[in-house]
């Protein structure tokens, strides 16, 4: 079995947390990842990627209108025994880290709790993106064997959570959310965040007609009262993942509300800014230009889905972007097979992507004299 000696869970927290675990492009100066960047740098191929962002279904039981992953949900999950054997797959391939994430809602496949359990014991680090409606059901696994678990939530009411993120059912899911990561923070062993992705909805004159920029603060109070680690807010992307800038009085009244939350702020609670957000009240152009034409980080990290393998989570779903399909052979299989080079970032990642600094620090790597300073592992999330 490979060697991984990945931080545990609940080890970087506090300031530690905020510097290093953000910080993607000193990550690439890890022990375990920098061979791996400098391979890839000089154009070898890695026998796995370091890591995996994995999509065990489809199905969702939300029904969010602005969902960005509306045009690949519903379209089944990978059956129970593929999956568990996918799993056993990549514990025994170089895999360092595992996100389950969508796509759908990833702890409503019924086999997700073997999931977490053959790769924790594998030593495979394991993020988790969900709705939260479902963390109950797993909360043993949830608060021992996950590095991280993250919850979009994008409200700081019921009302709004119902107008945004909207159950089947009639009733909101808000206070089942609520309820389910306060549960997680009083047990968990790795760190929660409450993720607050800003949304607004416009009539056919441009004047807004639903929003939740005025919950900010609200929200922010609720994820430190439950007992998150952080909470961090985001910019809405259009379908095609373009940033949608603001106006100057919209970016106003968040940023008011995230510089009271900032006064309350320690070493177990921070509030973050995505780089989307940062690029929206910048009033940064949507369209980022790159000068390269191949994308280095598509060699240390992929995305399973059940409609197939993808060169990252941007291009999920993209017939382009496929590189391969695990219902017909193993991942290492698809893995030797798979043609990384398929998108080309000058063209079709125009985006705003947040590994665009970390392909550019990997094109430098073979310039530069070989590091002496690594750093000791401390978050294979790269």
């Amino acid at each position: 079995m490979p060697d991984r000696t990945s931080a545990q869970p609940g080890t970087a927290l506090g300031t530690l947390f905020v510097e290093r675990n953000l910080d993607l492009v000193g990550k690439l100066y890890q022990r375990s990842v920098y061979p791996a960047a400098l391979d890839v740098a000089g154009g070898k191929r890695l026998s796995s990627p370091l890591v995996v962002d994995l999509d065990p279904t489809t199905v969702c039981d939300l029904a969010c209108p602005e969902c960005i992953s509306s045009q690949v949900l519903n379209h089944g999950q990978i059956g129970k025994d593929r999956i568990v054997r996918l799993a056993h797959e990549l514990a025994e391939s170089e895999v360092r880290a595992v996100i389950l994430i969508g796509g759908g809602e990833p702890l409503l496949h019924r086999a997700i709790g073997e999931i977490i359990e053959v790769l924790h014991g594998a030593g495979i680090q394991l993020g988790l993106v969900t709705n939260g409606t479902q963390i109950h059901r797993h909360i043993d696994q949830l608060a021992t064997k996950l590095s991280w678990v993250r919850v979009s939530v994008d409200a700081g009411s019921a009302d709004t959570f119902q107008s945004f993120r909207p159950s089947r059912g009639k009733r909101s899911a808000f206070p089942q959310v609520i309820d389910n990561m306060r549960l997680l923070a009083s047990r968990k062993q790795g760190r929660l965040g409450y993720s607050f992705l800003l949304m607004q909805r416009f009539d056919e004159d441009g004047k807004v007609t639903h929003s939740n920029y005025d919950e900010v603060e609200q929200a922010g109070l609720l994820a430190r009262e439950i007992g998150c680690d952080y909470f961090e807010v985001k910019a809405m992307l259009d379908e095609d993942h373009y940033t949608v800038n603001q106006r100057a009085e919209d970016i106003e009244l968040v940023e008011t509300q995230i510089a009271r939350l900032r006064e309350l702020e320690d070493d177990a609670f921070h509030i973050l800014y995505s780089s989307n957000w940062q690029a929206v009240r910048n009033s940064s152009d949507p369209v980022q230009p790159k000068d390269y034409h191949t994308c280095a980080v598509t060699e240390l990290r992929t995305t399973v889905t059940p409609t197939g393998v993808f060169v990252c989570p941007y291009h999920r779903g993209n017939p382009k972007g496929r590189i391969g399909d695990i219902s017909q052979m193993t991942f290492a299989e698809m893995w030797s097979t798979a043609d990384t080079t398929v998108i080309d970032p000058s063209e079709d990642c125009r985006f705003l992507c947040a590994r665009h600094a970390t392909n550019q620090e990997i094109a430098l790597l073979p310039e530069r004299p070989a590091a002496g300073g690594l750093a000791e592992d401390f978050d294979p999330f790269i």
